[in-house]
């Protein structure tokens, strides 16, 4: 097991050699994203709009398995260069365990949900039976998602970002290949529709679970069945849940957000929710690089907190904020000029196309300051103090993008939706980013 000293050396090159392979596993995942919407696309409107339906529930389950892979992040980085492999071994084997038992709570709740949760987030009836062909499948292979996320995040705590990038671009070129195959019905495979979409993802992830377990056994003799005392268990459980809990909240807030808001959009019809669901994962697209580096900081801050080098945090912090500053014009330069071709690519219907590009066009300049929460949550995750991203991420949502956007829907119709988005993007990006900088000062002079 071969682990990266993050405490010494040139930050910009660790960062960049970090975050290019996370970027390039992100741009697999994405580009399936988009795949998939685009040939369910194909199937028409409706289809779409089960899917845009389907997207806050999704998130919701991913958040909690993406919070315990961070508090998993954050406490083997804290600990991977000077405990002893055995002590890690089962900090990760633990770990697992802990999504395991997640895994079986959400197939069961899951399961038994679907028709009254989706007809609370403001799914009719005729979208009720898409909604339940793609989610059944879709839980019953969530394990295959859950497992491989927090998998990804203990190998990278050892400082190696290329083999989670591996994993997820595997993942995501399965899915895509499949896709036509199984949604159409070419060649030998049955027609299936949108429940071949969801069988497509089942499938891709399952090979992703079995890459990832040969790496974390094989390649790094990371996971072990003597996981210890049941105290000792629960120990471990309580030190990634004091990050996971507020990370998982952090991220949970913003799929129960988006089925508010998709509540919302409902009443103006299945086009603005077909139309937003796209938007929204051409937004991840537009995000990727930010978010990538934003996995790298969590382990970069833990490796130097543990060392107490702020100021190499400090350092990092800066590096970064540019970088989100440069990023963030870059794409609302690009949001611009292809904002049409963007959203003809995915809808024929000019209604669902306008919603697409109304909504790249507002929201896109705000992107530098979502940039700087991102990077502010996840440097505050690696530095063990997590309740600060609940703050600002819940109060982001809750406190001014469900009010907003109530307000600009009364104001100004559907499009003040997306203001009320672009608006609290900014401000609460701009206050994240001094909150640490203070937060970082105050540490540096104690220590």
């Amino acid at each position: 097991m071969k682990n990266k000293d993050l405490s010494c050396g040139n930050i910009k090159k660790q960062l960049l050699s970090m975050t290019w392979p996370m970027m390039f596993g992100m741009v697999g995942m994405v580009i399936f994203n988009l795949v998939d919407t685009y040939f369910i696309g194909k199937l028409g409107v409706k289809e779409l709009a089960a899917i845009g339906f389907t997207f806050p529930v999704i998130m919701f389950v991913n958040s909690v398995a993406l919070g315990i892979g961070i508090g998993t992040s954050s406490l083997m980085s804290r600990n991977i260069i000077s405990q002893n492999k055995s002590t890690v071994k089962q900090m990760a084997s633990r770990s697992l365990l802990l999504g395991i038992l997640n895994v079986i709570v959400v197939i069961i709740i899951g399961e038994l949900t679907i028709e009254p949760l989706f007809k609370i987030i403001g799914a009719d009836d005729s979208l009720i039976p898409m909604i339940k062909d793609y989610m059944i499948i879709w839980y019953t292979g969530v394990i295959f998602v859950v497992i491989p996320m927090i998998g990804n995040n203990i190998v990278r705590a050892t400082g190696n970002t290329l083999i989670p990038g591996m994993l997820m671009v595997l993942s995501a070129t399965i899915n895509a290949i499949l896709d036509p195959f199984l949604i159409f019905g070419l060649g030998p495979f049955p027609e299936m529709g949108i429940k071949g979409a969801a069988l497509a993802t089942v499938i891709g992830r399952s090979m992703g679970l079995l890459f990832i377990l040969t790496v974390l056994i094989k390649k790094y003799d990371l996971l072990t069945i003597r996981l210890g005392k049941v105290r000792e268990i629960l120990i471990t459980w309580g030190k990634v849940l004091y990050i996971a809990g507020p990370a998982t909240i952090t991220i949970l807030v913003s799929p129960i957000s988006m089925g508010v808001i998709t509540n919302l959009l409902a009443k103006y019809g299945e086009y603005a929710v077909a139309g937003f669901g796209v938007a929204v994962k051409v937004e991840t697209f537009a995000l990727m690089a930010i978010n990538a580096l934003s996995s790298v900081l969590v382990i970069f801050s833990g490796q130097n907190f543990s060392k107490f080098r702020y100021d190499r945090i400090f350092k990092a912090l800066k590096y970064s904020s540019l970088f989100c500053f440069f990023w963030g014009i870059f794409i609302f330069v690009l949001s611009h000029i292809f904002a049409d071709t963007i959203a003809e690519i995915f809808s024929k219907d000019f209604q669902v196309i306008t919603v697409i590009k109304n909504y790249i066009k507002i929201i896109s300049l705000s992107y530098v300051f979502l940039g700087f929460l991102s990077i502010s949550v996840s440097i505050f995750n690696g530095i063990n103090k997590p309740l600060p991203s609940v703050l600002f991420s819940s109060f982001r949502m809750i406190g001014a993008y469900i009010p907003l956007a109530f307000l600009g829907s009364w104001l100004l119709g559907l499009a003040g939706i997306f203001w009320a988005a672009f608006v609290t993007n900014i401000s609460i990006g701009i206050i994240t980013i001094i909150w640490l900088n203070k937060t970082l000062k105050i540490m540096t002079k104690r220590t």
